[in-house]
């Protein structure tokens, strides 16, 4: 079984529980503990009120480079104080000793995951769990392997000689060497990584396009109920939900896709 964060869930919405009517509580609340809303949006009162409309249907928040430049750590507070767990996806890149500093910054911050490229190296990886260790109650490690918007060409344009999965496989095999234990990775590879890291592994999977939907700048995608019958911890949406006219009634239906895998 793989762990999830044990924060207490809020009430659903009405629009929430119209969409979930057919799905037992169980599994519904499996679900909320595993879906990630990404607040990628320009400014802290949008993200505020995106946080408002989801309020009850979501447990989970994203905050990324483009909120958290425009907010700063600020931003994090009244989620935190409503109750939600944080993924803040940072992604952070650097020389070993630079990278323990932000990662023991973040941690001062009261965030639940946080993320690393694991492209920058075996030093670096070790230097950032080494930072979290010993630190009560501190944010889960995640090392980033391949971005979802990265398909074969992209992959070479970098001079890498290899396929995505084949990067993601090395990648996710030097961070396990190095003591990480939970991966960002596309649809595609997660049921490798799952096989990698066994059944504690935490997976954390972007690039999750409900049925029907367009999959935009992201080339390696999945649905929620594919992502997660092959292994993912937890699934990442963005546009899906925060662009939809009923953002609401919009995780609720990709909450009941998750269902059908749990």
């Amino acid at each position: 079984m793989v762990s999830m964060a044990s924060s207490e869930l809020l009430p659903p919405t009405p629009a929430a529980k119209s969409a979930l009517h057919t799905v037992p509580t169980g599994v519904h609340d499996q679900a909320r503990r595993r879906l990630i809303v990404a607040l990628d949006v320009p400014d802290r009162a949008s993200a505020l009120v995106l946080a408002d409309k989801l309020e009850g249907t979501c447990q989970w928040f994203k905050v990324g480079l483009e909120l958290f430049t425009a907010a700063g750590p600020a931003v994090l507070e009244p989620l935190l104080k409503r109750g939600h767990s944080i993924f803040l996806d940072l992604k952070f890149n650097d020389i070993p000793n630079t990278v323990a500093g932000a990662v023991r910054s973040v941690a001062a911050l009261g965030v639940h995951m946080l993320t690393v490229h694991a492209s920058g190296g075996p030093a670096m990886l070790a230097a950032a769990r080494n930072a979290l260790e010993g630190l009560p109650g501190g944010p889960r490690l995640l090392a980033v392997t391949v971005l979802t918007s990265m398909d074969s060409a992209q992959i070479s344009a970098v001079g890498l000689d290899r396929a995505p999965a084949a990067q993601v496989d090395l990648l996710a095999r030097m961070g396990i060497a190095e003591g990480i234990r939970g991966f960002v990775c596309s649809p595609q590879e997660v049921g490798t990584l799952r096989a990698l890291t066994g059944p504690e592994g935490v997976l954390v999977i972007p690039g999750i396009r409900p049925v029907g939907a367009l999959s935009g700048d992201q080339k390696r995608v999945a649905t929620p109920a594919g992502a997660l019958r092959q292994g993912a911890s937890y699934l990442v949406v963005g546009r899906p939900i925060t662009h939809a006219p009923d953002p609401a009634a919009a995780a609720a239906a990709i909450l009941a896709e998750m269902a059908e895998a749990i």
